[in-house]
């Protein structure tokens, strides 16, 4: 975890403390002395919500969550201990755990911003940036110089390609954040999407002027180039951040992506395969290799890919559709209805899913709904190529794992 958000999570319980405080004293002050309660009854919670900060601050996730549930049990009505159970499942990335707990919270406490910036996080690092907006908008109106709410908020717009209100929501960071590579490259590519061409070189000159020789720079600059469509022109600058940093996170990611758009298969499974050597736990890299395999018709190692991927994150749509294609190809088309069902639920408005459902479902014998399907995707993948010469130099095709990380 960040110092950030230490920071953040200090001052959360901080300012819950007080409020179960004054939760646990009223709760007292309401109880009869005639009625006869356990001393145990009678004691205040206020010990164990402090041993639970303290296990909290110990990365003792056990012991701080034994501490406040055991606060619960004495105070049912404390925020501060479901906030806190909400912080404990963030760290075990437990996300549904964690949300109830914090909606809880924010139901008690709902004065709270930092209850709200953490539900947002909870959306955020599922890759939910949809949902994410409310909250983090909610606690920039009440807090207008958090830093991390504006940050992670204008990187929401920006993956939803809400371009202006990303290009307005992060302008006011220039002073903080402008000597950080990612916050340029965002905030010149949602300034161009929203034509603000003056904020645009603005950023790009900032990008260049700070970036120089460094092999962050050059990863950007590959990741530009990529983005473009440029593919060998992508993979020199992306080799010379290779060179230079062989452990940067993401180099080999993008060098694999830039390899698999050439069709040189081996050497995008190498890449990814560096990357995964550096960074275990990243989704993207496991789906990637996955559709090097299931290109390479190795459908068995490709199914282990799309898998794992899908453990890191399990709302992570295009291995569900990559699975659909592997079952549709072994002619599985009941458990290739179920991986499409699931992908079309993340990405309603793919043309490729709808294409790929509306076949699988013409081998299931159900033709009225594989007609509809057709027809969908016919309408959606015409209004698709009427847009495509606008796409050439957009933000990346998927959130991207890189300009997706936390403000540090």
């Amino acid at each position: 975890m960040s110092s950030l958000d230490w920071r953040r999570i200090l001052a959360i319980v901080l300012a819950l403390a007080a409020l179960q405080r004054g939760a646990a004293e009223a709760m007292q002050a309401g109880k009869a002395e005639d009625s006869g309660a356990s001393a145990a009854q009678a004691e205040s919670p206020q010990p164990l919500f402090q041993e639970g900060e303290a296990a909290l601050r110990a990365s003792d996730l056990d012991r701080a969550e034994r501490a406040f549930r055991a606060v619960l049990a004495m105070d049912p009505e404390s925020a501060g201990a479901y906030a806190n159970l909400g912080v404990i499942s963030m760290r075990r990335k437990q996300w549904p755990q964690a949300l109830e707990m914090l909606q809880k919270a924010q139901h008690l406490a709902p004065q709270v911003a930092g209850i709200r910036l953490n539900v947002g996080l909870v959306y955020y690092r599922q890759n939910d940036f949809q949902k994410a907006i409310p909250p983090f908008d909610s606690v920039l109106h009440d807090v207008p110089d958090s830093y991390q709410a504006r940050y992670l908020l204008g990187l929401c717009y920006f993956f939803t390609k809400r371009y202006a209100e990303s290009a307005s929501t992060l302008e006011p960071l220039w002073a903080q954040a402008s000597g950080q590579l990612n916050y340029l490259y965002v905030l010149g590519i949602a300034a161009n999407k929203a034509g603000r061409a003056d904020l645009e070189q603005h950023a790009l000159g900032r990008l260049v002027e700070t970036g120089g020789d460094t092999p962050e720079f050059h990863l950007l600059m590959g990741k530009a180039h990529l983005n473009r469509e440029e593919y060998d022109d992508a993979i020199v600058e992306l080799e010379q951040a290779a060179k230079a940093s062989p452990n940067l996170p993401f180099v080999h990611f993008n060098l694999g992506t830039a390899y698999l758009k050439k069709q040189d298969l081996d050497r995008a499974k190498a890449e990814f395969l560096k990357d995964i050597a550096v960074e275990p736990d990243v989704a993207y890299n496991y789906d990637q290799l996955g559709l090097v395999y299931y290109l390479q018709q190795q459908d068995e190692e490709g199914e282990k890919m799309f898998r794992k991927a899908l453990r890191l994150d399990p709302r992570f749509g295009s291995s569900h559709f990559q699975l659909a294609r592997v079952y549709q190809r072994e002619n599985k088309y009941a458990q290739a209805l179920i991986e499409i069902d699931a992908a079309e639920k993340l990405n309603p408005d793919s043309d490729a899913v709808h294409y790929v459902r509306g076949r699988i479902l013409q081998k299931l014998g159900r033709a009225p709904e594989a007609k509809a399907e057709m027809q969908q995707y016919t309408a959606m993948s015409n209004a698709a190529r009427e847009k495509r010469h606008q796409e050439l130099d957009a933000s990346p095709i998927m959130p991207d794992p890189q300009l997706a990380q936390e403000p540090q």
